[in-house]
């Protein structure tokens, strides 16, 4: 069997709430909670499960988003009607801006944790 990524935890502040956001802006239904997780999982079956943990425990992660054009534009609809800031840069320098990197689409935006999230299109190098 080949090695692949099965789960992550993803700290957050109130586990329903980013699982919700997150759900939300990737067109992806949130699943039921099992235990202190709440798991939303992504199209290649990998599951990101949330736990709530204090504020101050939550290191800032990023996580980045390989989706097809028409993903993209649901993903950048729903990110403009609900007022989430987004930007062309990792370094949110470029408000209101995406990218169009290696050919392709891309932004980043944060999740209610903090957390840096990213939709791209085209991986990193154009493959």
């Amino acid at each position: 069997m080949a090695v692949q990524l099965n789960h992550t935890i993803v700290h957050s502040r109130d586990n329903r709430e980013s699982a919700a956001f997150l759900g939300h802006v990737l067109g992806l239904p949130v699943g039921d909670a099992w235990g202190p997780f709440v798991p939303l999982e992504l199209s290649n079956g990998v599951t990101l499960d949330f736990a709530t943990v204090p504020a101050e425990s939550i290191t800032v992660q990023h996580y980045a988003f390989l989706v097809t054009e028409e993903e993209f534009d649901g993903i950048f609809r729903r990110i403009e009607e609900a007022g989430i800031t987004y930007y062309a840069d990792p370094g949110l320098r470029r408000p209101g801006e995406i990218n169009h990197n290696d050919g392709g689409r891309g932004m980043y935006f944060k999740d209610p944790a903090g957390h840096g999230m990213e939709a791209i299109t085209r991986p990193y190098g154009g493959f």
